[in-house]
């Protein structure tokens, strides 16, 4: 599971931020259907515009991963996120409902990660105990539980920070600043977020397993 896991260590031990965000393919994939929206609205005003240009960028990445032949997971939730995105703004006749999906999302992103918290099951200790090949043994130590429930609340503060930056500006119909602020805290403030959470977690006093050993 540590191989296959995104979040694995590169040579001089640190967190691969690129992989954990999907690489360049992935990033870009997040970001610029939504990017497509946020200028072609800005420019045009145009709600339905904005929506086929985003729904249409969606569906490049997708057809361009059925031709390379290469994993279908991300592409399909990103266009299948847009195309609900899309039909809510439609439907609503509201710009700002194309950005409600996500506002959900993190939300439940927030409840399901306290949750595993409070159940002893810190989601970013089972992601970072297989990528520092500790598997689920640091359960069994309260230092280590400790610290990825510590690692884990600094990613739900990261997801709450945006509802409550965000949200004022969806009630406020601030379109423009809404897109804006949704691009300025996607990957780069998930980045940065998840960067503090592993440097927070890291094993104090000992080294690290080297990534190539086996748990």
């Amino acid at each position: 599971m540590a191989a296959k896991n995104a979040l694995v260590r590169k040579e001089n031990g640190h967190i691969d931020l690129l992989a954990a965000a999907g690489g360049v393919r992935g990033i870009a994939e997040s970001i610029l259907p939504g990017l497509v929206f946020l200028v072609a609205f800005t420019l045009t005003r145009d709600l339905r515009i904005a929506l086929v240009g985003s729904v249409a960028m969606a569906a490049i990445f997708l057809v361009a991963r059925l031709i390379q032949r290469t994993p279908l997971t991300q592409a399909l939730a990103g266009i299948a996120g847009v195309a609900l995105s899309a039909f809510l703004a439609m439907q609503t006749g509201k710009a700002e409902n194309f950005y409600l999906v996500g506002f959900l999302t993190n939300a439940g992103y927030i409840v399901a990660m306290v949750i595993s918290i409070a159940v002893r099951w810190p989601v970013l200790g089972l992601l970072f105990g297989y990528a520092r090949n500790e598997g689920v043994g640091w359960r069994g130590r309260p230092e280590r539980l400790r610290a990825y429930r510590v690692a884990t609340w600094i990613l739900v503060g990261v997801m709450a920070l945006r509802l409550a930056v965000q949200l004022p500006l969806y009630l406020a119909e601030q379109v423009d600043a809404l897109g804006a602020m949704r691009l300025i805290m996607g990957v780069p403030l998930y980045a940065f977020g998840l960067w503090i959470a592993w440097l927070i977690s890291r094993p104090v006093g000992e080294p690290e397993p080297s990534p190539k050993t086996a748990a």
